[in-house]
């Protein structure tokens, strides 16, 4: 008798445990991947603010505070390197300030030799990360993007971006 009540206890706490949510990611092990897939699609807008670019500039400055979770040094070189591998040319972590001292911004033509990349705002739900971001070339050429960046079947995808703002 206690064995059929404990066999008829254990097997609905088992389907229970077995039907959970055991989908979630530790996202902090995908950070340089995220990023870089979130980058990119920012990337992908306005080709017309990539043309004849020198360099591709990320600005990480501000990525831990985005975060709960720390970008460490692996991760920004991950992104790094796969801005250099795909566009072919020299990707650099600095912000609009470093550039400028770097002199990388022409101010006769008020206009950056390569385009910023920087990631303003995110948010970390579930299996999504939501964002919102820039592509900054000039004062009047940059664009700025909402997305969600999504864990699905295995890997890290782009589930929508769109264009919130474009001068």
């Amino acid at each position: 008798m206690k064995i059929s009540l404990f066999a008829i206890l254990l097997i609905p706490l088992l389907l229970l445990t077995s039907c959970s949510n055991n989908n979630e990611i530790n996202s902090k092990e995908y950070l340089g991947e995220i990023y870089s897939i979130a980058l990119d699609s920012i990337m992908e807008k306005d080709e017309a603010l990539s043309s004849d670019m020198e360099f591709i500039a990320i600005d990480m400055s501000n990525f831990d505070e985005l975060n709960e979770q720390e970008l460490n040094e692996p991760n920004k070189v991950q992104i790094l390197s796969y801005f250099e591998g795909k566009y072919k040319v020299e990707a650099m972590d600095a912000s609009y300030e470093n550039l400028i001292e770097k002199g990388l911004y022409n101010p006769d033509t008020m206009v950056l030799n390569g385009v910023l990349l920087r990631i303003e705002k995110v948010d970390f739900v579930s299996n999504d990360f939501m964002f919102e971001g820039s592509k900054y070339r000039a004062g009047d050429g940059s664009v700025t993007v909402k997305g969600i960046v999504q864990y699905h079947n295995g890997k890290w995808v782009i589930k929508d971006t769109k264009v919130t703002q474009k001068s």
